[in-house]
C-alpha cells in the first residue's frame, strides 16, 4: 500500500502510532518503526530528563521515527532539543501549533499536526503542515467532538495535496483499509498501540484495555478534574469508566471544589488502584483481544487492510 504518507517517510505501511504522552517511549516508537510503520514519541510537555531518557533510545535509528508535543503545554525549546536527535517528524497536537512549529519547520524536519474541527485543519494548513492528522472523537485519550467517519474526508477535501491521516476509533485493518476508502493517506492509531509490551503502562492497565469494551468507554473532563490537570476543558478526555468516573458524573463543579476528595483521588491513583487510574481507552478497544509486540501490531493491521481492500474491490 503505496500512499502519499509513505513516500513523504519512506516506510512500508501507511500506520504510525500516536504520540501518547508517558506511554509512548522510544521503545514504542522504536518497535513500531522497525515494523514498517512510523513509530512516535509522546513527549507531552517536553520534561526535559524524560525527553532525553526516551530519545536516547530512539536516537540513531535508521527507521524513520518522530515525536510529539501539546501545544497548550511544551516550550519551545523543548522541541528544538528533540531536533538535536534527528527525528524524521515532528507531531503538535491540541492548541496553538505556530510557537512550536518554528524551529521544526527551520529544521526542515517534516511537520504534522493533529486536529479536532476543521478550524485547526486549516490553522495547520496554513502554518505549513506536511501531514494533518484528523482526529475523531472515538479517540482514546484527549480530542473533540467530531465524528471520524465523516470528519476524515471534510479534512481531505480541504487538504489538497497534503496528506492526511484519519485518527479515533481504529484499532485493525478494517480501519486502515476504511480511511484509505475515504481519502486518507494514513492512519494514526493509540489505544491499539497501549496494548503492547513496548507501552510504557503496568501490567494492569494493559490487561485493563484487553477486557474493555467501547460501551465502557466515556469522554469528560473529571479524570483531569480529579489530578488537578491543566487541561484545556475544550479536549475532554475518553478512557474506560471506572468507580471514580462513575462516582463523580456529573458532579464536575462539586469535585473542584473538594480538594480532599482529589487528595484521595491522586492517593489511590499512585497506589495503582483501578477504580482511580485513567485507562486511556477509545472506541476501538472492542477490537483488542490481547497483548503483543508492537512490530506485529503493524504487520497484522497491514494484512488486515489489504485483505479487506481485495474483499471490497472484488464485490464490485
Amino acid at each position: 500500500m503505496n500512499t502519499a504518507f509513505t513516500e513523504l517517510f519512506g516506510v512500508r505501511h501507511p500506520i504510525a502510532s500516536a504520540a501518547m504522552a508517558g506511554s509512548a517511549g522510544g521503545a514504542l516508537a522504536a518497535a513500531v518503526s522497525s515494523g514498517g510503520g512510523l513509530g512516535l514519541v509522546g513527549a507531552g510537555r517536553g520534561e526535559r530528563a524524560w525527553l532525553d531518557r526516551e530519545l536516547a533510545i530512539v536516537d540513531g535509528s535508521t527507521a524513520p521515527w518522530g515525536v510529539g508535543f501539546l501545544c497548550w503545554a511544551a516550550a519551545p525549546d523543548a522541541v528544538s532539543r528533540a531536533l538535536e536527535h534527528g527525528p524524521s517528524a515532528v507531531l503538535l497536537s491540541f492548541g496553538d501549533p505556530v510557537p512550536l512549529a518554528a524551529p521544526v519547520l527551520a529544521a526542515g524536519v517534516p511537520l504534522i499536526v493533529m486536529v479536532t474541527d476543521l478550524e485547526e485543519a486549516r490553522r495547520a494548513l496554513d502554518v505549513g503542515a506536511d501531514v494533518v492528522v484528523a482526529q475523531g472523537t472515538e479517540a482514546g485519550g484527549h480530542g473533540g467532538g467530531r465524528a471520524t467517519l465523516p470528519f476524515v474526508p471534510a479534512v481531505v477535501d480541504i487538504a489538497g495535496d497534503v496528506p492526511v491521516l484519519a485518527a479515533g476509533g481504529i484499532g485493525d485493518g478494517r480501519g486502515l483499509a476504511a480511511a484509505l476508502t475515504l481519502g486518507a493517506a494514513g492512519v494514526l492509531v493509540g489505544t491499539r498501540f497501549q496494548a503492547t509490551f513496548e507501552a510504557l503502562e503496568a501490567p494492569e492497565v494493559g490487561k485493563a484495555i484487553v477486557g474493555g469494551t467501547g460501551d465502557r468507554t466515556d469522554r469528560s473532563t473529571l479524570l483531569d478534574i480529579g489530578r488537578d490537570s491543566a487541561w484545556p476543558s475544550q479536549w475532554t478526555g475518553r478512557a474506560l469508566r471506572n468507580r471514580f468516573v462513575d462516582e463523580w458524573q456529573g458532579r464536575e463543579d462539586e469535585l473542584r471544589a473538594d480538594a480532599p476528595a482529589r487528595r484521595a483521588h491522586q492517593d489511590a491513583v499512585a497506589r495503582g488502584d483501578l477504580d482511580h487510574v485513567a485507562v486511556w481507552a477509545g472506541e476501538a478497544v472492542d477490537l483488542i483481544t490481547d497483548l503483543r509486540p508492537a512490530a506485529e501490531v503493524v504487520e497484522q493491521i497491514a494484512r488486515e487492510a489489504e485483505a479487506a481492500l481485495r474483499r471490497a474491490v472484488g464485490s464490485l
